[in-house]
């Protein structure tokens, strides 16, 4: 090889191969789509941990396990549409194995899971705390009646989650879109 000091062909420089290093574009569209797709899901999993210390109170008091620092919180009951989300979490196995295995249905499928368990759940807590969230910054006389926990306005803390998980879902559906793109492409070019 010329790149090791060992004999060079006559009339070049060793470096006329170079462009069978190139890699398809579809590929490395795939490789970076993959790795963001991955942060997003860690992602993902962080807000997970954050709802699930939220429910932790529901879940122990449905298991009948009391424990005096957490019931001292009186954290809020929960709604049907934070269990919702938690569903989310389980989707995110569908994405990875689907990017492990460059399988476009599966990930077709991770989208479409994405969508309801992802966004309509956060979307529906959007506008059902938006009010609150509103009377709250526009000091309304209405600014009254906004719940307060642990002294902060309990629509604001859902508000800072809501964001962040949209940004979440969000990001994840434009990799996997990306992904489900890129690996359509390298088929198309296999069957020509």
């Amino acid at each position: 090889m010329a790149s090791k000091g060992g004999p060079i062909a006559l009339g070049t420089d060793g470096t006329d191969f170079a462009h069978r290093q190139r890699i398809a574009a579809q590929y490395q569209i795939s490789a970076i789509n993959k790795s963001r797709l991955k942060y997003c899901i860690f992602f993902h999993y962080l807000l997970f941990f954050a709802m699930l210390a939220k429910l932790s109170a529901d879940i122990l008091d449905r298991l009948d396990i009391f424990i005096l620092e957490i019931e001292e919180l009186q954290i809020p009951e929960p709604l049907w549409w934070e269990y919702a989300w938690c569903a989310s979490l389980l989707l995110s196995f569908l994405g990875l194995a689907a990017a492990r295995r460059n399988q476009v249905g599966t990930m077709q499928r991770y989208m479409a899971g994405i969508v309801v368990f992802g966004f309509c759940p956060v979307l529906y807590a959007a506008a059902r705390y938006f009010p609150d969230l509103w009377a709250y910054v526009s000091d309304d006389d209405d600014a009254e009646e906004v719940f307060i926990w642990q002294g902060y306005p309990y629509a604001l803390l859902w508000y800072a989650f809501i964001i962040v998980a949209l940004q979440v879902h969000f990001f994840s559906l434009y990799f996997a879109w990306n992904l489900v793109v890129a690996w359509k492409a390298r088929g198309s070019k296999k069957a020509n």
